[in-house]
């Protein structure tokens, strides 16, 4: 069992390394594929030396090899955050399909939550690919039926849909972007519907903790924005996890 979570663990980290390169150049409509990875100051190619997740970034101080320039602390984060989770899912579901299908809904859930921190956006690649793909898994590669699945796309997509209407009428400001609404559209296909109403849930909870921390200990204007993928990526994560023992205490 302690090797199963160790390769779990080792194979998450190569990912997240997979998944730096798709936060970096998503945005920028690159290959996620080509040219092979470099540093982003100098150009240089990395050797595979300089790619092993986690360690390398220690083994060279967080700095390029090349130039001496500060390599972003973010690369490590996300290899280990996707190792760990990388484990806990295939301890939970097993190195199988089902495993295997939430493991990337985890790690399209990472990408977006890096992505929309630095950019404010949440490419369609993710979020309607994501759409298609979790209903297609739920012809018997996920714990819940297409039926489920589809429900969950349209309350998902329509309730923040209704959420942004209601806000931009009352206020006369944009409060939730078009990402955010395809994004739990996204969630809805692979959690199911039921589920859908709590990653809203406990997104808002996550949104309102953060905004309230950041108004009392920076004096933030609660109308400056918050980029809201994030709480609904670590909403996704948390419901999958645990999103049947928080419907049994709520009493469904």
């Amino acid at each position: 069992m302690a090797w199963n979570n160790l390769f779990y663990a080792v194979f998450g980290a190569l990912v997240g390394s997979f998944l730096n390169v798709c936060i970096v150049r998503l945005p920028k409509d690159e290959s996620v594929l080509f040219p092979r990875s470099h540093c982003r100051s100098c150009q240089t190619p990395l050797p595979f030396y300089d790619l092993v997740p986690i360690v390398s970034y220690l083994w060279l101080w967080g700095r390029c090899r090349h130039c001496g320039q500060r390599i972003t602390i973010e690369y490590p984060i996300v290899e280990g955050l996707t190792a760990f989770l990388a484990w806990v899912a295939f301890d939970e579901f097993g190195l199988t399909a089902i495993g295997i299908s939430y493991f990337f809904f985890i790690c399209s859930l990472i990408v977006v939550t890096f992505i929309d921190l630095h950019h404010r956006i949440i490419p369609d690649t993710i979020s309607i690919g994501g759409i298609i793909l979790g209903f297609l898994l739920s012809f018997g590669l996920l714990g819940i039926n297409y039926i489920e699945s589809l429900l969950g796309i349209l309350l998902g997509g329509g309730l923040l849909l209704l959420l942004a209407y209601i806000y931009f009428k009352t206020t006369k400001r944009e409060g939730m972007g078009g990402g955010d609404i395809k994004l739990a559209a996204m969630m809805g296909a692979f959690l199911g519907y039921k589920n859908i109403f709590v990653v809203l849930m406990v997104s808002s909870i996550l949104g309102s903790l953060w905004g309230l921390s950041l108004v009392l200990l920076r004096h933030q204007n609660l109308k400056e924005a918050i980029p809201y993928g994030p709480f609904l990526a670590a909403a996704g994560i948390i419901t999958l996890f645990y999103g049947e023992h928080i419907l049994y205490f709520l009493g469904y």
